[in-house]
């Protein structure tokens, strides 16, 4: 598997904590040393190993939030 290089510019904040102490976090993340995004993913307590996750440019984080502010939450049937 190739090696990749990542750099935690800024937390933005952490959305949960599960009882192994992973924590889903929306940070500001430079991947491979190319252009800032926006990433959302579980990291380990010391940022050594990740989950899965989604990484946005910033034109796709504007939509994001545009869409989710168009969202009664409370219509929508999760838990």
């Amino acid at each position: 598997m190739a090696e990749f290089k990542f750099d935690i510019k800024k937390t933005i904040g952490t959305i949960s904590e599960n009882a192994k102490g992973w924590k889903r976090e929306v940070n500001v993340m430079t991947w491979n040393n190319k252009k800032a995004k926006i990433d959302i993913r579980e990291w380990d307590e010391n940022h050594e190993k990740m989950g899965k996750g989604i990484t946005l440019n910033k034109e796709e984080l504007i939509k994001l939030k545009e869409v989710l502010n168009q969202v009664d939450i409370d219509e929508l049937e999760i838990d």
